[in-house]
């Protein structure tokens, strides 16, 4: 199944651009469909373990009511047990890294990564993805060598302490930090790590969910990076 991403062009400044956000030493990116477009084959993975263990399958139709709730909505919606959640994801992450090299870049993405390279002294990946399939699709993208480094923790919950980490790693202070995501809880770690947030709208949460964690700057395409960074 592959859930098709909108064309966009790079709109003008709006309102969420009054106040320029100056990136000082070290950009993160989130991967999963904040760089990769791995949503559709997300999906797919997961209504093949929920056909197997009997939780609520997803209807791509469905997919905007989705895009509203937080991780803990998801499960309960899902019916998917907490407990069961760091199985369920191991095995998802393998049967990803099988299709991960035939997934493509979130479209526009690779236009500005040089750039945002040229402009941070460390650019980074912090994934709940693992290395195997994030170095495996930053190769066949050829976008590897953006990236000083690659942090991966295996489970959904947990990156405010590796953004910590990583502060304490290059020797920076929270604020001079930025984390890109797309996702509620990529949003709540970043404020919780006391590092600033920008939202992107392209990927699993909806722009109004985003919008409620009052992220630094709230963006819906990869070229406006280059405004605000």
């Amino acid at each position: 199944m592959r859930i098709l991403t909108p064309t966009f062009l790079c709109a003008s400044r709006t309102e969420l651009f009054e106040e320029r956000l100056t990136l000082r030493r070290c950009l993160v990116f989130d991967f999963d469909g904040t760089i990769a477009d791995t949503l559709g084959e997300g999906l797919s993975i997961y209504n093949e373990l929920a056909e197997q263990n009997g939780y609520n399958l997803i209807n791509p139709e469905h997919l905007d009511e989705l895009r509203e709730l937080d991780t803990k909505g998801l499960l309960k919606h899902l019916g998917v047990p907490k407990r069961r959640l760091p199985f369920h994801l191991a095995t998802a992450m393998r049967r990803l890294r099988s299709r991960i090299e035939h997934l493509p870049l979130v479209e526009g993405i690779r236009d500005v990564l040089p750039s945002l390279r040229e402009r941070s002294e460390k650019m980074g990946i912090l994934s709940s993805n693992i290395p195997e399939n994030i170095e495996s699709f930053l190769e066949v993208h050829g976008i590897r060598d953006q990236f000083t480094f690659i942090r991966s923790i295996g489970k959904l919950s947990g990156k405010a302490r590796h953004l910590r980490s990583i502060a304490r790693t290059f020797s920076l202070s929270p604020g001079e930090i930025t984390y890109v995501g797309d996702e509620i809880r990529d949003l709540r770690a970043a404020r919780k790590a006391k590092v600033k947030a920008v939202g992107v709208t392209w990927g699993l949460n909806s722009r109004g969910s985003l919008s409620n964690e009052k992220p630094a700057f709230l963006i819906d395409q990869p070229c406006e990076l280059l405004k605000i960074l």
